[in-house]
């Protein structure tokens, strides 16, 4: 596979920290959710680390806004909000980063300016418009990452919140997570056209195929969209093409695709990708990785300990953050 960038070992290395701790991560919350510990809608983002990854890792913290869908925590903890309070928001204590009451689907956090998570197909998308203008209005060089999946393609405000995006000339990456189903149906069976980067072109946009299971192709695409975001005030359409290795939610034993295709895709994992890369370029080595493997499972069980310890919100603080002052 040839690379088009090389990055330092420091810096792939916490990629790979980061990645580990989403597989981790969400496969532990499987296991609780199964235990009863993490009640309500739950969707994992095994296999789409080097989503998150790839692309969070073409921003800057300090003046990029991350929106994204109910699918959110692989944003969350790629973004380096604590383990401990996204685990904690999962349980629905008051520890969590939304206090508790959002759960899986709604996390946040204003200091990352991650304006999270949200439940509805597609809620986030004009949200994204808003910080976006907000970038443009006050002449601030910032962009906007906006994420959903291939089933949010289809909802109206989709085609209205793009066709600002142009009028307006706002800085706002669409990125579209493919992972071939929305909920339980092919996206071959709902879409008149499956390359949804040639949808950009109807509003006179540029358009990029990804492939999602690669961290240097996401972060190289990423990289090229957030400039010319920033310099040229441009919005795009990324079609990022990738796979999740369990169901749409926990209620989903996903028997709609065969052992074989699942199968197909994890011999191209993303964390195990990154991994041969970086041990071909002597930056790393099969023990290294045994070792830090160990560590992100000490620190998601720390996460699930805080959790267990936590109280869970108190009925006074029911009518808190309602509203805005």
């Amino acid at each position: 596979m040839a690379y088009s960038i090389q990055k330092d070992k420091e810096t792939l290395g916490e990629v790979l920290r980061k990645m580990l701790l989403i597989r981790v991560f969400e496969e532990r919350s499987a296991q609780l959710y199964g235990l009863r510990k993490i009640g309500g809608f739950c969707h994992l983002y095994s296999g789409q680390e080097a989503v998150a990854m790839g692309t969070i890792s073409a921003t800057d913290p300090s003046k990029d806004y991350i929106l994204t869908s109910y699918r959110d925590h692989g944003h969350a903890l790629g973004l380096g909000m604590d383990p401990g309070a996204v685990m904690a928001e999962l349980y629905g204590k008051e520890t969590g980063c939304s206090k508790g009451k959002g759960g899986s689907m709604h996390l946040f956090d204003v200091e990352k300016k991650f304006f999270g998570g949200n439940g509805i197909v597609g809620g986030q998308i004009p949200v994204a418009i808003g910080t976006a203008f907000k970038q443009r209005y006050l002449n601030e060089t910032g962009v906007t990452l906006c994420f959903f999946g291939d089933g949010a393609i289809h909802q109206g405000a989709f085609h209205e919140s793009i066709n600002l995006a142009k009028i307006w000339q706002l800085p706002v990456l669409f990125i579209v997570e493919n992972n071939e189903y929305g909920m339980g149906t092919a996206v071959s069976r709902v879409s008149s056209i499956t390359e949804y980067e040639k949808k950009a072109a109807g509003y006179g946009l540029p358009g990029y195929l990804v492939d999602g299971m690669d961290y240097f192709d996401v972060y190289t695409k990423t990289s090229k969209a957030v400039e010319r975001a920033r310099k040229e005030h441009e919005a795009c359409i990324m079609h990022v093409k990738t796979y999740r290795y369990r169901g749409h939610s926990m209620s989903d034993p996903a028997k709609y695709r065969s052992k074989d295709e699942l199968q197909a895709y994890k011999e191209k994992d993303p964390i195990q990708q990154l991994f041969k890369h970086m041990v071909k370029e002597k930056m790393t080595t099969k023990k290294a990785y045994e070792t830090l493997e160990e560590e992100i499972k000490e620190i998601v069980e720390s996460a699930v300990t805080f959790s267990e310890e936590s109280n869970e919100p108190p009925i006074s603080s029911l009518y808190e953050d309602v509203f805005s002052d």
